[in-house]
């Protein structure tokens, strides 16, 4: 991806079209040029077989600059930088700063073709365009424009795992209001991305993330939770009350932890005590449950240590 600043200072990703991409491109529209020379050039020669041969030697230059020269400029002004090979290619012509070409930018391009394209077989051009970091000829060199792709493949958006059964409506009591979408969006994208990094490089950056979700919901992360299960848990409760609160209270329950993504991912420590329904949930300290009914909620019991060799998997393994 390559930055390009516009002039109202908005920066904007762009792929630029890398040399194959281009060569095809550049392919495609001298085979329908030629075409159309070879068709124009065979109406003229019948037309104007009475001509002197200075007459037909004049016709047949101005219908090679006509055709091979100005009908790709046109074609690119008037398409706002795509011609027929860059359409079946995915590809587009546009100003350094991202913006359409005009006329002028066109011109240029073209007229450099002519040397650097048509009179050199597409040598220099491919040099030039080897050599460039953004892939560029001399024609967007001199004329400030860029080839990119307009055809880029959509990724996959991250799946965030659900949090092990043990931990459904354990968090339902937290205040999540002074939680900015920063840090949202920075536990989000390490859950997505949790399974591809280090292990003792993940669990660091769990900590952290835990660490500050904690501090800004106001209750500390129970003992002997793993932090990316709380994680995860805290965000899933998070999706259901955006559900209740879009569908009501009645329509919209809090996602089946069971029923989502690969089974495994953290497992289903039996060690920790009673199921999820029977233990109370975690709220932040001072605040009032709604079921309690204003009374003081109760605070969560601190685990009981397991032994390291009856302790069941999580999928969240600490650094050696």
């Amino acid at each position: 991806m390559s930055e390009l600043v516009t002039g109202e200072a908005v920066a904007l990703e762009l792929r630029p079209a890398r040399l194959p991409s281009r060569a095809l491109a550049v392919l495609l529209d001298l085979v329908a040029a030629m075409a159309v020379y070879v068709a124009v050039t065979i109406v003229l020669v019948t037309s104007t077989a009475s001509l002197d041969e200075a007459a037909q030697t004049a016709l047949s230059i101005a219908t090679f600059v006509l055709v091979l020269v100005g009908a790709p400029i046109a074609v690119e002004t008037l398409s706002h930088g795509r011609s027929l090979g860059k359409m079946a290619c995915g590809l587009r012509v546009v100003r350094d700063d991202g913006g359409p070409i005009r006329f002028r930018h066109a011109l240029v391009r073209g007229l450099i073709g002519v040397i650097e394209i048509l009179m050199t077989f597409g040598v220099v051009a491919c040099i030039a365009s080897f050599v460039s970091a953004r892939g560029r000829r001399l024609g967007d060199v001199f004329a400030g424009t860029l080839v990119v792709r307009e055809r880029i493949p959509v990724a996959r958006a991250g799946f965030v795992p659900p949090p092990p059964p043990w931990l459904a409506g354990r968090f339902s009591g937290l205040d999540l209001s002074a939680v900015p979408d920063g840090l949202w969006l920075a536990v989000r994208q390490y859950l997505t991305r949790m399974q591809q990094l280090d292990p003792q490089v993940g669990w660091s950056m769990a900590e952290r993330l835990a660490s500050d979700l904690a501090e800004r919901t106001g209750a500390p992360v129970p003992h002997g939770v793993p932090p990316a299960a709380y994680l995860a848990a805290v965000v899933q409760e998070r999706q259901a009350r955006e559900t209740r609160r879009a569908f009501g209270s009645g329509s919209a329950s809090s996602p089946d932890p069971a029923g989502e993504g690969p089974p495994g991912v953290y497992g289903a420590p039996a060690a920790y005590g009673a199921p999820a329904a029977d233990v109370p949930p975690v709220v932040a300290p001072g605040a009032a449950s709604e079921s309690s009914g204003g009374r003081r909620p109760v605070e969560v019991p601190e685990m009981q240590e397991v032994p390291e060799g009856d302790r069941p998997g999580t999928g969240f393994v600490p650094p050696a």
